[in-house]
């Protein structure tokens, strides 16, 4: 088998926005052998740093291990980063034959190992899973934890494969993925508006976002701690204050107010 320089391609049947990281269709240790099964991993990388701060460690490797490390990196906003078309160094030793590195490609999600999946992120993880199965011709069951084909490692943390696999196995025989040009435009016209004082489940929306977007400093959840903050429903003044430097940023007018110019930048990498 080639390196294989349809996998920019596959991403972007999933519909989230797709970025190919320069040299990726040459990258890897000699071409990929075959494919017979997928790989979920998460990065255990930084804590912030915005959408995917472990992306040159993914790409160039590190002490001991060279780079490439996989192919995909899939970032908190659901960002999938396309960053090499051939063999990668994600999984060995493997306890399964269909999961080797020269039988298998892997995702390295960013995650350090203990935060809260973003649902985006998740499910950008299982449409990218179900394309690469419908393209290589993979049941959901070939899609595998980390953990569950290297007894040595403990990633992707608290995704239950089981349901992760029915979820991939549902999109493999349902519909098409929606059209990558149109998602954002789609999900803004079902979002609300978010003023200050607000408390519902759109708030969290928010805080994912601009998490992701490494708009959130430290300070902001240290006394709280980070999964707590992400979790909070309402629109307080803190969470305000962050929107409003968003907006200017962007170049949006700073209201502090998350509605149709806002929701975009958000939700767009």
């Amino acid at each position: 088998m080639p390196y294989l320089t349809q996998l920019a391609d596959v991403a972007r049947r999933t519909g989230f926005p797709v970025t190919e990281v320069a040299g990726w269709q040459t990258r890897g240790h000699g071409p990929q052998p075959q494919v017979q099964g997928i790989v979920c991993h998460h990065t255990a990388g930084l804590a912030a740093g915005g959408d995917y701060p472990s992306l040159a460690v993914v790409r160039d490797g590190r002490p001991g291990l060279d780079g490439p490390l996989s192919q995909f990196g899939l970032g908190r906003s659901g960002h999938i980063y396309v960053i090499a078309a051939g063999r990668c160094w994600h999984n060995a030793p493997s306890t399964s034959t269909m999961h080797t590195n020269s039988a298998s490609l892997g995702i390295e999600a960013e995650n350090d190992g203990t935060q809260p999946w973003p649902d985006v992120q998740k499910d950008a993880y299982i449409r990218l899973c179900a394309e690469l199965c419908r393209e290589f011709g993979l049941p959901a069951s070939r899609v595998k934890a980390h953990r569950e084909v290297n007894s040595s490692k403990p990633d992707p943390h608290s995704i239950d494969m089981n349901d992760f696999r029915a979820a991939v196995a549902a999109l493999i025989q349902g519909a098409p993925a929606p059209d990558p040009s149109s998602w954002t435009e789609e999900i803004v016209k079902q979002l609300p508006m978010i003023r200050p004082g607000d408390d519902s489940f759109d708030v969290k929306t928010v805080r994912g976002c601009l998490f992701a977007r490494g708009r959130v400093p430290l300070s902001a959840y240290a006394q709280v701690g980070l999964e707590d903050w992400l979790k909070s429903t309402r629109c307080d003044p803190g969470l305000v204050e962050l929107v409003r430097g968003f907006q200017q940023a962007e170049g949006i007018g700073a209201d502090g107010v998350v509605g149709p110019k806002t929701w975009p930048s958000l939700l767009r990498v």
